[in-house]
């Protein structure tokens, strides 16, 4: 049996604090909208003091987005619920655009309406899975809210780092230890261990591979609060997890992706007009390369993985010559894992059942 990964599973943020806050994991209290009225229901539902209102896209940044309604930012904060509806109105059905979404934006389907809570103190804190160390390590600055990058390089004794055995799990010392480091005092030291054993948790029921919050905070009521996270999750758990991967958002996906993943196959479309078709990630980006080295422009990446059929060749070239700016198509196959007369075969019938109108060039090698 051949099993072939999906990657990149994408959560929108009130999944991800969804899934935290089913674990225990403190979060703000918030609620799901998809219409002006039903964000000013949730505004009023909160009774906050103050409340942020958070477009929901996959994409960072949009704190500085604008919407081609006219609105200024994904993220706004206010006191007032009639407000929230009014913003929602301009948020809801449009599109936002920031520095990681494409040039027309990305339409805002659903808007998370939170209890703002202020930040006396950020930290950071993640746990993930490091090779160098053979399973989960714990990583901790008291300086978060920023570029965790940054820090490293400017003060790399501020960055802590804490083994986990596996087997035991994190000890309570441990998070005691990683608690005091992040600089937490008082009955809000136990209350950020107990949070990181949460955390610790989580990351194993959920086959994540990592959990990073940034920032970790406590609030001026003496409250440890996981602000804002990210989750990396192991693709290769999707058949234990169904219930998250069931929650991918491919919403945002160009269609002629979502169309390549129900054949398992890996596609990027790109701006040029020469089709690669290839296996292997490895290979595909070297191909890309060797094409605009030449003067080319590569028109998608095209991965057909290891566990290629017939039937996914013959698709691979339907949306291929779907393309519009397609003017000729490469294949380039090493067969190390693949056998090179299933690809033949596929593009055999392929060019026979399609009509095929521009020049192919195969290699097929192994």
């Amino acid at each position: 049996v051949q099993l072939t990964p999906r990657r990149w599973l994408n959560l929108q943020e009130y999944q991800s604090k969804k899934i935290m806050a089913d674990h225990g994991v403190t979060v703000q209290r918030f609620f799901v909208a998809d219409s002006a009225n039903d964000a000013l229901e949730a505004a009023e539902r909160l009774k906050a003091k103050e409340i942020v209102l958070k477009a929901q896209i996959l994409a960072g940044g949009r704190g500085k987005g604008i919407f081609n309604s006219g609105l200024k930012g994904g993220v706004h904060l206010t006191k007032d619920p009639k407000t929230v509806e009014q913003l929602a109105k301009q948020m809801i059905g449009y599109n936002l655009s920031t520095k990681q979404t494409p040039k027309d934006g990305v339409t805002v389907k659903k808007v998370m309406v939170a209890e703002a809570l202020d930040i006396l103190r950020e930290t950071y804190f993640a746990i993930l899975m490091d090779r160098a160390c053979n399973g989960p390590v714990m990583v901790g600055s008291p300086q978060g809210g920023v570029d965790i990058e940054e820090v490293a390089v400017t003060s790399p004794e501020l960055i802590f780092k804490e083994e986990i055995d596996i087997f035991e799990g994190v000890k309570d010392h441990q998070a005691l230890q990683m608690a005091k480091n992040l600089g937490f005092q008082g009955s809000l030291q136990q209350q950020a261990a107990d949070q990181i054993k949460k955390l610790y948790n989580l990351f194993l029921k959920i086959d994540a591979t990592q959990v990073e919050v940034n920032p970790f905070g406590e609030t001026p009521e003496g409250q440890v609060v996981c602000f804002d996270a990210k989750i990396n999750f192991d693709d290769n758990a999707e058949f234990r997890q169904k219930e998250i991967f069931a929650m991918d958002d491919k919403s945002e996906n160009e269609p002629i992706e979502n169309e390549a993943a129900k054949y398992d196959l890996k596609y990027i479309g790109l701006d040029g007009n020469i089709a690669c078709f290839v296996n292997g990630a490895g290979l595909a980006m070297a191909t890309c390369d060797i094409i605009s080295l030449n003067g080319g422009k590569p028109a998608n990446f095209l991965d057909l993985g290891g566990g290629v059929k017939e039937a996914q060749v013959y698709q691979a070239f339907k949306l291929l010559t779907a393309d519009p700016k397609v003017e000729a198509i490469l294949v380039n196959i090493f067969g190390g894992i693949v056998n090179c007369a299933i690809i033949a075969n596929g593009i055999t019938k392929a060019c026979q059942e399609l009509e095929l109108k521009v020049p192919l060039v195969v290699r097929l090698e192994g």
